[in-house]
């Protein structure tokens, strides 16, 4: 039977110095032996009971931390609207001295506001005995309101003596959490959310606003609002990675979205993807727990995609038979072969020099984070190095030619999250292959250079026609995404930007009404006799064809060294300034903290943020189509405007909106579950905005460049 071990309630703790192992993957570093003394403390988080209530609803969202030191090592996720929560959360940590207490904290989550505590407690290590599961009763209390009872937090431990053995390095809860992104992933969980029913309704007119929340480990997803509907169809894909060869539990919740206030609960369920065969497609309808209704899904398990890490030794383009192999698969001739499976990457990080000082001893514990979309791998951490090298390799499967590669470098610090230390992001269809380059390394928000530079050699095979059809399907949605917050300085550029994509409309509309009232009489003429001209002899096709002509004009002009394009300098001090704003924010927010930082009209200002920069950046789209700023993609547009003005010639009017309604009407029929999708919307999708040319900009090396921000124009 196990032992019950006796709690403490809360108090004034002394700090002490903790140590996280790193639970993912190994490192090529060399890792140290562990210290005489040290313990392994396996730590089972089961339940809450009788928890405090700390919302209007008589109920809570409760949340636990463990810390040592005042230093967090653990964080659990959160059980909403309940205060018995069962957590079944494992945490594994490493402890110099047993004298030193674990410190428990819970609190009560509150979206936009300060978490409410709802008490705390701590664990005497020195009162545990070795090697023997223990079961722990933690009451806890309110140091300031000591007689008041705020419930019970039951746990599982084991200590375990490290004496001898080796021990990964040890790092910070979120740095850990990097880790565990880069491991290698062992398969794919494909997941399509197609529809709800009969849910819940939370608002007063009968019906809800909802949307899902996806959880497997630390990988998220959230799905779009459907408004006003208990019946919501989403038809929306994603995947996650699955790094348990066991598979893993999916946990599903969903919500009604509030405007102006806290989102209502609707339910929850669970996926366990132990239950699911591989290689094969599952329908699912999951009963909400805690709610009403139910959620109709598609989830299917594959094998990995290719992904690895090799040291320089071991590379697939120098092997000439590999190679040989990887130009095969994605030869023309295998067009219609895993459409999904567009193209190859090959990413040597080579070194990095002149990187930015993070330690106090005038040095940095660099490590590399290479980025596709949602795949994540990385390097060892070279210590005490301002000129690291790494010399390794990275290879992923590209399902998107027009994904954007990442790559940031980091330096780890033990007791604490990881400091940035640079970053590029380089657009796959601007990589020369081969070519071994020197890359600036950036600020976070991309706008500008900070020190070092990172050396790479990327190397980029595809299939042109598998490219070109799958952008016309939606872009993979990032899950790992920061979320938006309300800006001054983003309020503004998202302004301007719209702005200027509205005076372009505005001026085209004074110059035809000039033509009308006749300005300048031989304009007028021109445009009177060509108004006639083309009302007259007015057919269909002469509507891509006349977008193909502008095309290919602009492609003569570039050509022809008669570029009428500009550098966007308003668009790159409207982004310095935002980044002036970031750093002042994170400055505040380490003074202030959350409190009072978010309130119910910060939601309705950050969704006109939002709707400004979709209708600029959808503005800006279009005229980099035709400025020719992704040549593969204005000659994509080129072949379907080709293709749209023959048909338009040849075929009349009425088959053609004959077989598109014919198209639309059976389309569900024939495909059920098919994503609902708009081709032209996917195609601009790709299409950089300003904001994103000026971020994918290549700086040149300079030796003698500060990153000292240049003068700003006038925006006004």
């Amino acid at each position: 039977m196990l032992d019950t071990c006796k709690l403490k309630s809360a108090c004034n703790l002394p700090f002490v110095y903790n140590k996280k192992i790193n639970t993912a993957g190994t490192s090529n570093a060399d890792v140290p032996l562990a210290d005489p003394g040290m313990y392994q403390l396996d730590i089972i988080l089961r339940r809450g009971q009788s928890l405090a209530a700390r919302d209007r609803g008589g109920t809570s969202d409760p949340y636990v931390k463990f810390k040592i030191g005042g230093k967090e090592v653990f964080r659990s996720k959160i059980i909403h609207k309940n205060l018995n929560p069962v957590w079944e959360e494992k945490a594994c940590i490493l402890v110099e001295h047993l004298r030193e207490p674990l410190y428990i904290k819970v609190f009560d989550y509150d979206f936009g506001l300060q978490d409410d505590f709802m008490g705390s407690a701590f664990l005497d290590l020195t009162q545990l005995e070795l090697n023997r599961p223990t079961d722990v009763t933690l009451t806890l209390k309110d140091p300031h309101y000591p007689d008041h009872y705020l419930g019970i937090i039951l746990l599982s431990v084991i200590l375990t003596p490290k004496e001898g053995e080796h021990r990964d390095v040890t790092q910070s809860l979120r740095l850990s959490d990097v880790h565990r992104k880069s491991q290698l992933w062992r398969g794919i969980v494909s997941i399509t959310l197609i529809e709800g029913r009969d849910l819940k309704a939370m608002d007063s007119n009968g019906l809800s606003d909802p949307y899902v929340k996806f959880r497997l480990g630390h990988q998220k997803y959230k799905s779009k609002i459907m408004p006003k509907t208990l019946n919501p169809q989403w038809r929306e894909q994603f995947d996650f990675h699955l790094y348990e060869e066991r598979g893993g539990i999916i946990d599903i919740t969903a919500w009604d979205k509030d405007a102006g206030k806290r989102d209502d609960f609707i339910g929850r369920c669970q996926v366990d993807l132990s239950a699911l065969s591989r290689e094969q497609t599952h329908k699912l309808e999951l009963q909400l727990e805690e709610g009403e209704g139910h959620l109709v899904l598609l989830v299917t398990l594959t094998a990995s995609a290719t992904v690895s890490i090799s040291d320089l030794s071991v590379n697939s383009l120098e092997d000439q038979k590999e190679r040989e192999e990887i130009l095969r698969r994605y030869s023309p001739l295998r067009i219609f072969h895993n459409l999904k499976d567009v193209g190859f990457l090959q990413v040597k990080v080579i070194r990095a020099e002149g990187l930015m000082v993070a330690d106090v001893t005038g040095k940095s514990d660099p490590f590399c984070v290479v980025e596709l979309n949602n795949d994540r791998l990385l390097t060892h951490t070279v210590y005490k190095n301002l000129n690291p090298e790494w010399n390794k390799i990275f290879t992923f499967n590209i399902k998107d030619i027009h994904s954007v590669l990442e790559v940031t470098v980091y330096d780890e610090d033990r007791d604490r999250s990881a400091d940035f230390l640079g970053k590029v992001a380089i657009p796959l269809l601007s990589i020369q292959n081969g070519e071994q380059k020197a890359y600036v390394l950036k600020n976070k928000q991309l706008t500008g250079p900070t020190k070092g530079v990172i050396y790479l050699e990327i190397d980029v095979i595809f299939n042109a026609v598998k490219a070109s059809l799958r952008t016309l399907i939606p872009k993979e949605q990032k899950y790992i995404e920061e979320e938006n917050r309300l800006s001054k300085q983003l309020l503004l550029r998202n302004f301007i930007r719209m702005k200027r994509c509205v005076m372009v409309l505005v001026n085209a509309a004074y110059y035809v009404n000039s033509c009308f009232d006749w300005d300048s009489p031989p304009r007028s003429l021109a445009a009177f006799v060509l108004f006639l001209f083309v009302v007259w002899n007015f057919e269909l096709y002469m509507i891509p064809l006349v977008l193909l002509l502008l095309l290919t004009w602009n492609y003569f002009l570039i050509i022809s060294g008669k570029d009428n394009r500009q550098r966007d300098t308003v668009v790159e001090d409207m982004l310095e300034d935002e980044e002036e704003e970031d750093d002042k924010d994170d400055k505040d927010s380490e003074k202030k903290g959350f409190i009072n930082k978010i309130y119910a009209i910060q939601e309705v200002c950050i969704s006109v943020q939002n709707i400004l920069d979709e209708v600029a950046s959808f503005g800006e789209r279009i005229k980099n189509t035709f400025n020719w700023t992704v040549p593969f993609l204005s000659w994509l547009a080129i072949v379907a405007l080709c293709v749209f003005t023959v048909i338009l010639y040849f075929i009349p009017l009425r088959y053609i909106v004959l077989v598109w309604g014919i198209n639309k009407f059976t389309k569900k029929l024939r495909s059920p579950y098919a994503i609902d999708n708009n081709e032209l919307l996917d195609f601009l999708s790709r299409v950089p905005s300003d904001v994103q040319v000026v971020q994918y900009q290549e700086l040149k090396p300079d030796p003698s460049h500060s990153p000292c921000k240049r003068k700003k124009n006038n925006l006004g």
